[in-house]
């Protein structure tokens, strides 16, 4: 989730993120009164943002595409919203609307927290129905599944939930927010407890896949999907924007062979585009970087780099099939 006013940081204290979220879910049942419905709802997910990066890998490998839209913010936000300024005229051409906070207020009209991306918006209605993140795609991988593609692989499998839920309860944590709480610090006490905190975890992390090819079983997985985001973004943003410069991702072979494997399966690096990335931390957070100046590097070319992961085994997507080609108007740039 990228936030624009949830998360916080006070002077001399430790970053804290916000994650009160919308809470309803889209069910097969429609408990919360928002049935599993094709072509109904409308998937907003900003390319440079990690948390929404997620909902588009889920979405790609389980071939939602033509059973939920997507919409695609620029990488850049004002003080309010995330605005569709790729679209002509700046309006998103599903929802009509030019900032996705017309969708919040739609429902909320006195809406006080964060504007946040990934969130799903009811078309007919125009109003948001939730932005908890993490629930998006477990609901994505067990509550769509009438509609997934032949050959969707099991992202979530059932045996395997309990320990898919505690490597990725410590991955948020330590990595995919440890960078966050890095790059906010409000004191150098704060910053170095989560540098040591992130770096700790990753070393971890670099044992844990040395023997074996995903995170948890002989497949990718949700865990896996949620690691990724964040390491695809280490090198191009973290280690210099953030100050995680203990090392970079590609200074750690275990890592960033896994990473790289992951960029070049299907439906994962065919979400990237590290020139939105890139553009988004450094012009939004002109708290940390005031020139706006966006690096040129690094070449992002080395993702297509050999990785030989496929020597320990494993099968990406378990019994299923690559998901296929991503649809005309969501491809990304060649690197």
């Amino acid at each position: 989730m990228s936030n624009l006013t949830p998360s916080y940081v006070e002077p001399g204290q430790a970053f804290n993120r916000d994650t009160n979220y919308i809470e309803d879910r889209i069910t097969r049942d429609g408990r919360d009164g928002w049935p599993v419905e094709p072509g109904r709802y409308r998937l907003v997910a900003a390319r440079a943002c990690p948390w929404a990066n997620r909902t588009a890998i889920v979405r790609r490998l389980l071939g939602l595409e033509n059973v939920i839209s997507l919409g695609l913010p620029g990488p850049t936000h004002d003080k309010n919203s995330w605005t569709f300024d790729l679209d002509p005229d700046g309006v998103d051409p599903v929802l009509g609307i030019d900032r996705i906070q017309r969708a919040y207020f739609a429902r909320f009209p006195d809406y006080q927290r964060g504007i946040t991306v990934p969130v799903i918006v009811d078309v007919p209605s125009g109003k948001v129905v939730t932005n908890n993140y993490p629930q998006i795609t477990i609901d994505l991988e067990t509550e769509w599944v009438d509609y997934h593609r032949p050959g969707a692989p099991d992202l979530y499998p059932e045996a395997l939930r309990a320990e898919i839920d505690q490597v990725a309860e410590l991955i948020f944590h330590d990595v995919n927010n440890g960078v966050y709480k890095c790059g906010f610090a409000g004191s150098q006490k704060s910053y170095e407890r989560a540098y040591n905190t992130l770096f700790a975890r990753l070393d971890w992390l670099e044992e844990r896949l040395s023997g074996q090819r995903y995170l948890v079983g002989d497949t990718i997985t949700e865990a896996d999907i949620r690691l990724f985001t964040t390491l695809a973004r280490f090198d191009a943003v973290y280690h210099g924007h953030f100050k995680c410069n203990r090392n970079k991702l590609s200074e750690m072979p275990v890592l960033w062979a896994y990473a790289r494997d992951l960029f070049q399966t299907p439906g994962f690096g065919d979400t990237i585009d590290f020139e939105q990335i890139k553009k988004h931390y450094y012009v939004t957070h002109s708290d940390i970087n005031p020139t706006g100046i966006v690096p040129k590097g690094p070449d992002a070319a080395v993702w297509l780099t050999p990785h030989g992961r496929e020597a320990l085994g494993g099968r990406p997507f378990g019994d299923g099939t690559p998901p296929d080609a991503p649809l005309e108007g969501e491809r990304v740039p060649a690197l």
